[in-house]
């Protein structure tokens, strides 16, 4: 019964129905091309279905005179056919009109040839259908995304038009068999026996039909570039780093909290954040910058006004001492107060040239969706902390985000964090769990994308296996604040050339210049440093006895600060005097210190930049390269 059946559904051998099948993905027909080409000597012979998108293609015309056997084979096999029924000699001779056509092809000339082609001018349209195209194969390069390689597709001409399947980009889906290739780089090749999907695509405006286009051009395509070959690696790469930090923290019994991305509270205290409003602010900057314009028509000035306000303040205090006129009196004060409002206006215009700090810029949120300000978060620690006190290890991956207007390389309006908060641990449990992370993620990638990073090896980076595998097998040298003073000091004194600023004063403070010079020249790895001043940190974090905060940072060479983290103020009057003397809007923050007056324990954390961990891992510049979409100042095309 199974076996009438098998005959009946599949053409496909009964001994191909075996455990060395290749199974298709569960929510899909066809199979990934990177399951072929790891059994290439197992999956021979059987019949598969693949889909995606075409990287190159190449025409080969089938020989003449074996195209016209062929055809004469084909002929004789359709008059065959032709027995026992009603054929006219007409229909059988136009049968031989390939045939003959391609005889003339061979021993007719160039007098044969030139005559076809004035022929071919003349021909009236409904000839054209007795000149077929002639026959060809298609050899395709097939890829779906899920390996560096692509499957080489033989497609005849009989099946599709070369014309619809050979442009870069086209969508195949296709059913063949895999056959064993003769020649070229490629061990197996899928033989197309049926075209299931042509998605084409408009060559001339098509992004991706040159060759090598440089990565900054490819930022201006998102929504495309995933197609080539680098980003493709790149997101697999990023994708396998996202599921190893999962891997790491459920292996060590964390507990994965989602904290909002909508926040009133400016985790860092000092933060340009982007604000939320569903208000629309066009009508209002319409209505001011016509307000505007009014005064600078009129030539009205602040100092006109100021003055004006002064002279109508003296008249109302001289009908006020008079008594003698009400009326004159009601008028002069309704006077003055319009004049007080034309100054304040006018005050706020003159602010808004000048520019306005972010604290200072007062939003009326009476009427918004929120009735207070919200902001988009730069950081999920302080909620992440409040979970913390309830679970214990807890840890938050997601996207951030910070006004920044810079064209920094290392930065990006959206931004990927991995945070973690740890219940009953201090700074040095921090530091150790930041650099295991570290170390963890490292070894992934050699681990689980080999394929991947000898493509970025050979194409980006050739030093990238060597500098993870020396994280790997090494330890990160960690020193303290003043120890990474001391050691630019002793380095300044032994060389002449000064690259960067060697006045050790006291309050000196390391820039990134300092920290690159340590990571690069002096230790030539990354490092960890700790204890800072507290100027140079967030108001939550520790306060050691010694004045510094307990705080540190592992930076990378040519790449700055990958990992931030700190030990948290515990101790209610410390953080209170903190978020005083930096003067910040305590009320934003009640709900935060009420974690200090009901069950406060010591804590620690770390921040690490997701993106620019796949950045280290593959040895780009720039970071909007391996974010999938990036949004940066004045980029945000989709």
């Amino acid at each position: 019964m199974s076996t009438a059946t098998n005959q009946q559904t599949s053409p496909v051998p009964l001994h191909l129905e075996s455990s060395h099948d290749v199974p298709p993905l569960q929510y899909s027909n066809r199979v990934q091309i990177k399951t072929l080409l790891g059994r290439s000597n197992s999956v021979v012979g059987q019949r598969v279905t693949v889909g995606g998108w075409i990287k190159s293609a190449k025409e080969v015309e089938k020989a003449v005179v074996s195209s016209s056997l062929s055809s004469s084979m084909a002929t004789n096999d359709a008059v065959k056919n032709y027995k026992g029924k009603d054929v006219s000699c007409v229909e059988i001779l136009q049968s031989k009109i390939p045939l003959i056509r391609s005889i003339l092809d061979v021993f007719g000339g160039s007098g044969y040839v030139q005559r076809k082609k004035r022929e071919s001018v003349v021909t009236e349209p409904n000839h054209a259908t007795l000149l077929p195209p002639k026959a060809s194969i298609v050899y395709l390069l097939l890829t779906d995304g899920s390996c560096v390689q692509s499957l080489q597709v033989v497609v005849d001409s009989s099946l599709a038009s070369p014309s619809r399947v050979m442009a870069t980009g086209t969508c195949l889906l296709v059913e063949g068999q895999l056959e064993r290739t003769s020649e070229g780089k490629h061990d197996i090749e899928l033989k197309a026996e049926k075209i299931l999907h042509i998605g084409t695509v408009d060559f001339d405006k098509y992004p991706l039909s040159k060759k090598r286009i440089p990565l900054d051009t490819l930022r201006d395509y998102s929504h495309f570039r995933p197609r080539t070959t680098t980003v493709a690696t790149l997101m697999r790469i990023r994708s396998a780093l996202s599921f190893a930090t999962h891997t790491f923290f459920n292996k060590h019994e964390f507990i994965d909290v989602q904290v909002p991305i909508i926040t009133t509270t400016d985790s860092e205290g000092f933060s340009n954040m982007f604000k939320v409003t569903t208000l629309d602010q066009n009508q209002k900057a319409e209505k001011k910058d016509k307000l505007e314009t009014i005064y600078e028509n009129e030539g009205v000035s602040l100092e006109h006004v100021k003055a004006a306000v002064k002279e109508k303040s003296n008249i109302v205090a001289r009908l006020q001492r008079t008594e003698s006129n009400r009326e004159a009196l009601a008028a002069a004060v309704q006077d003055l107060k319009k004049t007080n409002d034309l100054a304040s206006q006018l005050e706020a215009r003159e602010k808004r040239k000048l520019g306005t700090s972010f604290k200072d810029d007062k939003v009326d949120s009476s009427n918004d969706f929120f009735p207070f300000q919200t902001y988009l978060t730069v950081s999920g620690r302080l909620h992440l902390e409040s979970y913390a006190c309830a679970l214990g290890n807890v840890y938050s991956f997601g996207p951030r985000f910070l006004v920044d207007k810079t064209d920094s390389a290392k930065l990006a309006a959206e931004m990927w964090m991995v945070e973690v908060e740890m219940a009953f641990s201090e700074l040095k449990d921090s530091m150790n769990c930041a650099s295991d992370l570290f170390k963890y993620l490292c070894n992934w990638v050699l681990e689980n994308c080999s394929q991947e990073m000898e493509f970025v090896r050979k194409r980006i980076d050739t030093t990238c296996s060597n500098r993870l595998n020396q994280i790997i097998s090494g330890s990160l040298k960690k020193l303290t604040y003043h120890e990474a003073i001391e050691a630019l000091k002793k380095s300044s004194s032994q060389t002449e050339d000064k690259k960067y600023e060697t006045n050790f004063e006291s309050g000196f403070v390391l820039t990134s210049e300092h920290i690159s010079f340590l990571a690069e020249a002096i230790f030539k790895n990354p490092i960890i440093i700790y204890n800072y001043p507290k100027e140079a940190k967030p108001f939550y974090v520790r306060q050691n006895d010694d004045g510094t905060v307990a705080a540190f940072d592992l930076f990378v060479p040519k790449l700055g600060t990958v990992i931030s983290g700190s030990q948290n103020e515990e101790r209610l009057n410390m953080i209170s005097s903190r978020i005083d003397e930096l003067g910040l809007e305590r009320e934003k923050y009640e709900w935060y210190l009420d974690l200090r007056r009901n069950g406060t324990v010591s804590n620690s954390g770390f921040s690490l930049r997701f993106d620019l961990m796949v950045l280290f891992a593959t040895g780009l510049a720039n970071v909007r390269d391996v974010i999938p979409f990036p949004r940066s100042y004045g980029k945000a095309n989709n």
